[in-house]
């Protein structure tokens, strides 16, 4: 895989798998773009990055306000002459009694998860159509898109979005040479694995619980040059937890 001087965009940048994806990037030689709403950790990360003598630029991005989305498109554009490779990552959840949860709160959810990829993979892609090899576009959707738990209605409405989102993009930038795939990560620890118990990391075929390392690989494997033939699909990342069938004792 080749990274160098590419540019890598990724939205909800500043923490958790989003931090993980920017360095695995990075540390690849990729010029990478960091979008997020939190202006004092995406600053901190960029100023990490440069530390290390990565090729880093953050700004502050609102993925519900489509300027903003504009804005950091052109910016990332003027600085590095194009743009390569998109990350949706950006997600909020909620958990609430969907007696209980509001319409603003089930529009703020579908707005930042699922119209936030759609506008920043239509407006990514308005540039990397001119590359001469095109580019790729992942989303970050959920094993929530087909399984639930009580009380996560609007998650679970936005990840199945972006799934459907995935194969409809894939269709219609097809001929600007424009993979886009999903990756849906099960259970994810991006804070304090020591924590973990041995229950947990048992509810996996594979034994333990998952890192944010192992979805920026699957990053890399869908936005690798040489595997244009994959596109429109969803690749699941989760250590075979929805797989497993689990009796109680």
């Amino acid at each position: 895989m080749n990274f160098h001087n590419k540019t890598v965009i990724i939205t909800g940048a500043a923490n958790g798998i989003g931090e993980s994806i920017a360095y695995g990037y990075a540390k690849e030689g990729a010029r990478v773009v960091l979008a997020d709403i939190d202006e004092e950790k995406g600053k901190r990360l960029e100023d990490q990055l440069k530390k290390e003598s990565f090729e880093a630029f953050f700004k502050k991005t609102d993925v519900k306000q489509e300027k903003d989305i504009q804005d950091i498109m052109s910016a990332a554009v003027a600085r590095y002459q194009t743009i390569d490779i998109l990350i949706n990552n950006a997600g909020v959840m909620c958990t609430k009694s969907p007696y209980e949860l509001t319409v603003d709160e089930f529009d703020h959810v579908l707005h930042t998860n699922l119209r936030g990829a759609f506008l920043c993979a239509r407006e990514a892609a308005r540039y990397i159509k001119e590359n001469p090899n095109g580019g790729s576009i992942v989303n970050i959707s959920s094993t929530r898109a087909t399984m639930s738990e009580p009380h996560t209605e609007a998650y679970a409405a936005s990840k199945g979005g972006i799934s459907a989102l995935t194969h409809a993009l894939a269709a219609s930038f097809s001929q600007n040479h424009i993979t886009v795939n999903s990756i849906s990560p099960g259970w994810i620890e991006t804070k304090d694995e020591k924590n973990l118990r041995e229950i947990d990391h048992q509810q996996h075929l594979s034994n333990r619980v998952g890192t944010p390392k192992d979805i920026v690989k699957a990053c890399f494997y869908l936005t690798d040059e040489d595997n244009q033939f994959v596109t429109g699909t969803d690749v699941v990342v989760d250590g075979g937890m929805t797989r497993k069938m689990i009796y109680a004792d």
